[in-house]
């Protein structure tokens, strides 16, 4: 698989190039958020690791303006340890971050399991409910008709609630489900992530597709045309 390494820090592209290639990867790189728009477009890469900190156009544009057109993962590289900064990111539709400094290894794994993600969506099979359709194979969501752009992470959450719609499912149990049983997700990552699939829901007419049960979960609310 090939990703797209896009940092200004040549020794830290060096450094991910050699540890991801050796993992197995195809890998690209680019210096600034311009070039990397422009191998995003050209190459297609199947994940992208982003710097926060470019220069001229930083990580956070570069995603706002990748999620215009593709739904290609991004894992944030940012030496930002404050929350807000880790929100921002994931609001604006990316799948992870590393903070730096990092472990080679971590970053790895962590590109690993969001591939894995990806490649194993929740069900092979398209599911409706009411005048909602999921096809998580096809990476495809519509609402009475209207296609809506999902991120990787968008879908596996709509995928595990629309397993069984009338069903409540606690918030431990999306988070197993969507990032796996061994991760440490945050109450605030899981919310940044629903409340953009809720917008985005929203946006097609579906306003109260998604409901809160306080205390025990999230379960699918009507759907009408």
């Amino acid at each position: 698989m090939k990703i797209l390494v896009v940092d200004d820090d040549p020794h830290l592209r060096d450094l991910l190039s050699i540890t991801l290639q050796r993992s197995g990867f195809d890998v690209l790189t680019a210096a600034d958020g311009q070039i990397a728009l422009t191998h995003a477009a050209r190459e297609r890469p199947d994940l992208i690791v982003l710097d926060v900190g470019l220069p001229e156009i930083d990580g956070f544009e570069v995603c706002r303006r990748l999620r215009t057109r593709s739904e290609v993962p991004v894992l944030f590289l940012t030496a930002r340890d404050e929350e807000i900064d880790r929100v921002v990111g994931l609001e604006l539709g990316a799948d992870d971050y590393v903070t730096k400094p990092f472990s080679p290894r971590e970053l790895v794994a962590r590109v690993r399991a969001i591939l894995k993600r990806g490649n194993g969506a929740a069900s092979s099979r398209v599911m409706r409910h009411g005048a909602l359709e999921l096809d998580p194979q096809a990476h495809d969501c519509r609402l009475d008709g209207t296609a809506i752009a999902l991120t990787s992470t968008e879908m596996r959450i709509l995928a595990a609630l629309m397993q069984d719609p009338g069903r409540t499912v606690s918030r431990a149990r999306i988070v197993d489900i969507v990032w796996g049983a061994a991760s440490q997700v945050s109450d605030r990552t899981l919310d940044s992530h629903v409340r953009n699939l809720r917008q985005k829901l929203a946006g097609a007419g579906g306003g109260e597709a998604l409901e809160t049960v306080h205390g025990v979960g999230l379960r699918m609310g009507p759907c009408a045309p």
